[in-house]
């Protein structure tokens, strides 16, 4: 029996400063499925992954998530459903320690449990946990990259919004983060993954969308 979506966005149509960003761009994220968008660098993945977390108003289009409309939920109101987002440019707070960072959406939720969020993320990579004491500033770019997938999974107990997980990381950590997403595979977890690269990382995906000028070119299954 196929998996109800999760996530459901249909015709979206978003405009950044009076420049239209998304052309009606409609994706479905399965109940469990590991979902890919592919597009070059300003073809709107980003733009898709802040709509849906409240970032940018739409200005034609519904998003559902779980069956309910979104928009009538704030930004605010977001990661409490148990969406976990990883911006590009990971937005980590500079003063505050790694494990401060990851608990920050935690600590707005009435249903999570510190602890228990901690030992998950924690289990998945044992690397962030070594350092969860040192400021966020004096972390490599690609440290900041794992503390940013271990914040977005801490509150992201049904769906995943992981933006160009891969880019510009070395070869080795790339690999890494490839290792710790397809072990979310098989679980009723949702995970939604842009990516510039049409090939890197295509096993993982059980479906792929490609984006051009914020409107959809094509959708295919996995092999």
């Amino acid at each position: 029996m196929t998996a109800p979506n999760l996530l459901e966005a249909t015709g979206l149509a978003v405009s950044i400063q009076s420049m239209q960003a998304l052309r009606g761009f409609s994706i479905a994220v399965p109940q469990g499925a590991m979902i890919g968008i592919v597009g070059r660098n300003g073809a709107g993945k980003t733009t898709l992954m802040r709509t849906i977390m409240g970032h940018l108003p739409l200005v034609e289009g519904r998003i559902a998530f779980a069956g309910q409309d979104l928009a009538g939920v704030p930004r605010h109101g977001r990661a409490p459903l148990g969406i976990g987002y990883m911006p590009e440019d990971r937005q980590l707070v500079p003063e505050l320690t790694v494990e401060e960072n990851i608990l920050l959406p935690v600590w707005v939720s009435k249903t999570l449990k510190a602890e228990e969020r901690l030992a998950f993320v924690y289990g998945m990579l044992p690397e962030v946990e070594a350092m969860k004491d040192r400021k966020a500033l004096l972390l490599s770019g690609g440290q900041q990259k794992l503390v940013a997938l271990c914040r977005a999974m801490a509150v992201g107990t049904r769906l995943l919004l992981l933006d160009e997980p891969f880019e510009g990381v070395a070869p080795a950590l790339s690999h890494r983060l490839s290792e710790v997403i397809s072990g979310l595979k098989g679980t009723e977890l949702s995970v939604l993954i842009s990516q510039s690269d049409l090939n890197h990382s295509q096993s993982l995906f059980d479906r792929q969308y490609v984006i051009e000028r914020g409107a959809n070119v094509a959708a295919s299954h996995a092999v």
